[in-house]
């Protein structure tokens, strides 16, 4: 993407600046690091090795005004939410606070709170606005101690908490619901599937509506307010570019595959970009590699490989296709400049990305479409795909660390 507003360069600071959203506004990941290929650094000069990170662009800053009402208005996207998920009202959250999908949807549909009565489950890209990349994320963490532990959602503003291990949940079991059902199925039993992040492992997933027979049930965090949030106004300006008039953000037409076969590693697709600056590509050298939510911005949750025989994209956009673990025809995941920082030793080690095809896992003996075609996950930022061949973590993910470049 590009910046198609005024922007301006701070060198001592070494980020810039630049207005994202029009109407309806488009915040920040909170990102403010810069990392190499494992660890933290120093933000590297315009010209250096891993130049065009996340935390080097700063779009809206998080803002928020705790009302004083049980509810939290983000001043960027002009969004109101709940402020806590006590449901229960029982001033602990814990799984008993958890809803099946079809509760949560009645739970907000009904819910009257700071003399309002427009509440609803919020939309997998409203629901996304809250993250935060500065939170860590606690795949692997064995221990039981969460207080040092920092999650993907301003604790200040919003009450938090991990998955409750008193009733048999891992640390990790902090999926919040969207009101976004996948257009296809996922997993080997074609399962309904419903979008939602979890802010203690800062990914977005499409998660099957049963588990061993019974309902999966979620946090439920109800919003309200600026209903076309998230909405797109894409306009194919004929140069091989197309401007989104909902965030000002223009965007290449083709992605990495018009040139590069293959996929690049996290270092090479911030390279790549840089590459297009020096070329003046399609007449712009202030070409980047997109944060996680700009690149969210784009996905057309409405559209699947297995239902409209495409990309989870608008059509005006070229998606190259691939060969997925499956050996069957599928779309790119595409790299997002912003660094999936988690609590271990080597805390740089991975890159967040956006499944634009199908994100597969390795599940019950297959490749299967896991999380669905939506999804952000994360990939090493470099090594050898071989060396995961059935995947990693739960589900199996896919690791291609080779991702294409919008």
């Amino acid at each position: 993407g590009r910046n198609t507003s005024v922007g301006w360069s701070e060198a001592d600071q070494n980020f810039t600046i630049r207005s994202v959203w029009n109407a309806s506004g488009f915040n920040d990941t909170g990102q403010r690091t810069c990392f190499d290929s494992q660890y933290e650094i120093e933000c590297p000069d315009e010209g250096e090795t891993f130049y065009g990170q996340d935390a080097q662009f700063e779009s809206n800053a998080f803002s928020f005004t705790e009302n004083g009402d049980g509810t939290v208005t983000d001043n960027v996207t002009g969004l109101t939410w709940q402020r806590s998920t006590d449901n229960s009202g029982d001033g602990t959250i814990d799984a008993g606070d958890k809803l099946t999908w079809d509760a949560a949807m009645n739970y907000c549909e009904n819910l009257e709170l700071a003399g309002a009565s427009d509440w609803r489950l919020p939309g997998i890209k409203a629901l996304y606005s809250l993250i935060d990349f500065s939170g860590l994320d606690v795949s692997g963490y064995e221990g039981t101690d969460t207080s040092g532990l920092t999650p993907f959602i301003d604790t200040e503003y919003f009450d938090y908490a991990y998955g409750d291990t008193s009733a048999g949940e891992r640390i990790i079991d902090s999926q919040y619901a969207s009101s976004t059902l996948y257009v296809s199925t996922t997993g080997s039993n074609h399962a309904e599937t419903v979008f939602g992040v979890n802010f203690a492992d800062g990914r977005i997933k499409g998660y099957g509506m049963f588990i061993g027979g019974s309902e999966k049930t979620f946090f439920v965090q109800c919003v309200r307010g600026a209903e076309s949030f998230g909405e797109n106004a894409f306009t194919d300006n004929g140069d091989g570019t197309i401007s989104d008039g909902a965030t000002s953000v223009m965007w290449s037409q083709a992605d990495s595959g018009v040139d590069i076969t293959g996929g690049l590693d996290w270092e090479g697709a911030l390279a790549w970009a840089e590459q297009k600056n020096a070329q003046n590509w399609l007449g712009h050298d202030d070409w980047r590699l997109p944060d996680t939510k700009e690149l969210q911005s784009i996905v057309d949750y409405e559209r699947s490989p297995d239902t409209t025989a495409s990309a989870a994209i608008d059509p005006l956009f070229d998606a190259t296709q691939i060969i997925n673990e499956a050996g069957d025809s599928d779309f790119a995941h595409y790299w997002s400049s912003t660094t999936h920082a988690n609590w271990s030793q080597v805390p740089g080690a991975n890159a967040a990305y956006l499944a634009f095809g199908r994100a597969m896992g390795y599940l019950d003996g297959q490749w299967v479409d896991v999380h669905g075609a939506g999804a952000q996950r994360s990939d090493p930022k470099s090594g050898d795909p071989a060396d995961y061949p059935t995947g990693n973590g739960p589900q199996g993910d896919a690791i291609r660390i080779y991702n294409h470049v919008r």
